[in-house]
């Protein structure tokens, strides 16, 4: 079958045979589309290998607003991750097979209980204004985003190192007090973006280590930047090979198509699935798809009435018709979830969870066992809270009220929803990009002194189970806390999970050496660093 597939996929390569068909050829053999499209991503760069160096990279991109920074650790959407990716870069980042690369560090290794991680600073880099790059740097960047006045993202998870020093001027250190394995990807967080001096005082200046130099920042509008001729991943044959790149805040579905359709912009995030396949069908333009551990939520404060309330999260959890939401919103790029943000895609994950089925009786039950006094719920939602929100909420509100819960919609703008609604309202819609392990993601949105702890989930049972994964040097038993971390979720915490999502991405044919990441959309927010044009 592979050699079949080979000589079909050099037949498109070759123009003797249309994507279309190879996809359907591949289907006959029993290949997704994902993994089909995946093996045309890889005979295009057999076909043309060699980069082309210079023009520029137009992305036209959903999740921006006005209110939108340069300073990382206040990043909460997708637009300031993309812009930040430019001129940023962490001490690591996750690769799209599960492992690491090197950035700012060029290696690590830890001590054998996983307590004391050492960090090797890449020799010769610089910061955008020329400046050296030392372990002082890397110490004082931790040490920012470890101060709960920095409201950063990634407080969750530097607030679990004990000690941090350095040893001369290369080398970083951080020291545990439980054993952690999985650190080295904790500080692939993407709020972790290493600044002159931690930051301090130039927070939002957005000078780092990235490839690209910030020209024009006009927050939920548009952003600019050119190459800098001294980035330390090489010249342009190498690597970041546009000599400029443009991204336009498209938070519209239908605006973001058009732009692309009309060769406004090269590549788009968030195609809405409804118009995928169709999309697909351009002769100038191929969309990516790709399943991963991104998933849509609806999110309730579990410390704010009616939402303190148990039976009232079950009726709200049994009353959610995950397999029509897959259908209808997702149109299929997606599969259904289970009120906890793990699935299949994250190792140690298990299995044998029970799936939550959709219960109109139970769902009643629940709610009459609360004993809510029949005034409205409130879910707030929005277009940019996630593709096909404000249809997902209408749907959802509709099994509701079979049910004879009183959920009643209330539209937000998309300027301002991910600073006046998300983690601020006690029910509303969003989205998780996921995170590479399972200890990331619980640290960054479940433990207790999370700031991302968007379902005010405070448990110290739930803490605990969390060290004690961490420290857990058998699988097997790390594996079983996982488990019992997820059915306490799937039980008693405030998130309705109905679905994880594929990232569906779309590029004009154009755009070379494009390759899909389960991590991210537009390949983790790295597109502009790894694709090319054709001369």
């Amino acid at each position: 079958m592979n050699d079949q597939l080979r000589t079909l996929s050099t037949r498109v390569t070759e123009g003797l045979m249309t994507r279309r068909e190879f996809v359907s050829r591949a289907a006959a053999l029993g290949v997704t589309a994902a993994a089909a499209n995946s093996m045309l991503s890889t005979a295009a760069q057999a076909q043309d290998a060699t980069p082309v160096a210079g023009g520029t990279f137009r992305m036209g991109l959903a999740g921006g607003e006005s209110t939108n920074t340069q300073d990382p650790a206040l990043w909460a959407s997708q637009v300031p991750l993309a812009i930040g990716r430019l001129w940023g870069e962490s001490l690591v980042r996750e690769t799209p097979e599960g492992g690491l690369d090197g950035l700012v560090a060029e290696s690590w290794e830890g001590s054998e209980d996983a307590k004391v991680w050492r960090f090797k600073i890449r020799e010769g880099i610089t910061f955008s204004n020329g400046q050296p790059v030392t372990s002082q740097d890397v110490l004082r960047t931790m040490e920012r985003h470890s101060n709960e006045e920095s409201k950063s993202g990634a407080l969750g998870i530097v607030k679990d190192i004990q000690s941090m020093r350095t040893d001369g001027d290369d080398i970083f250190e951080v020291t545990l007090g439980v054993g952690n394995a999985d650190l080295p990807f904790l500080m692939a967080d993407y709020h972790l973006m290493i600044q002159p001096d931690g930051g301090y005082g130039a927070e939002t200046a957005a000078i780092g280590t990235g490839a690209y130099i910030m020209e024009d920042f006009e927050p939920g509008v548009r952003a600019t930047a050119t190459r800098r001729p001294d980035y330390w991943g090489g010249d342009q044959t190498q690597t970041a090979h546009y000599d400029r790149i443009e991204i336009v805040v498209l938070n519209d579905a239908t605006a973001r198509t058009a732009a692309l359709q009309s060769g406004q912009v090269d590549s788009v995030n968030s195609v809405d699935p409804k118009i995928a396949r169709l999309l697909d069908r351009a002769p100038n333009l191929t969309v990516r798809n790709v399943s991963g551990r991104g998933h849509y939520v609806f999110i309730a404060h579990i410390d704010s009435a009616p939402f303190d309330n148990n039976d009232l999260r079950l009726a709200l959890k049994y009353a959610c018709n995950r397999q029509e939401l897959v259908d209808k919103i997702l149109q299929g790029y997606g599969s259904v979830g289970n009120d906890f943000p793990i699935n299949a895609a994250y190792p140690l994950f298990d299995e044998t969870i029970p799936q939550r089925e959709f219960s109109i009786e139970k769902a009643a039950e629940h709610y009459k066992k609360s004993g809510h006094d029949g005034s409205p719920i409130i879910l707030r939602t929005a277009d940019g809270a996630f593709s096909g929100a404000v249809d997902a909420a209408a749907l959802y509100q509709q099994s509701c009220e079979a049910a004879g819960i009183p959920l009643e919609i209330k539209r937000e703008p998309n300027d301002g929803y991910w600073s006046e609604v998300w983690n601020v309202q006690p029910f509303c819609c969003s989205y998780w990009g996921g995170r590479p392990v399972q200890d990331q993601m619980y640290t960054t949105a479940y433990s207790s002194d999370a700031d991302w702890n968007d379902t005010r989930w405070k448990r110290p049972e739930f803490d605990a189970m969390l060290i004690e994964a961490r420290a857990e040097q058998d699988e097997a038993r790390r594996k079983e806390i996982y488990s019992n971390m997820g059915r306490m979720l799937n039980e008693e915490g405030g998130v309705i999970l109905p679905m994880f999502n594929d990232f569906i991405d779309a590029a004009s044919n154009e755009v070379l050496g494009y390759t899909v990441d389960p991590n991210s959309p537009l390949m983790n927010y790295y597109a502009f660093k790894h694709t090319w044009k054709a001369a």
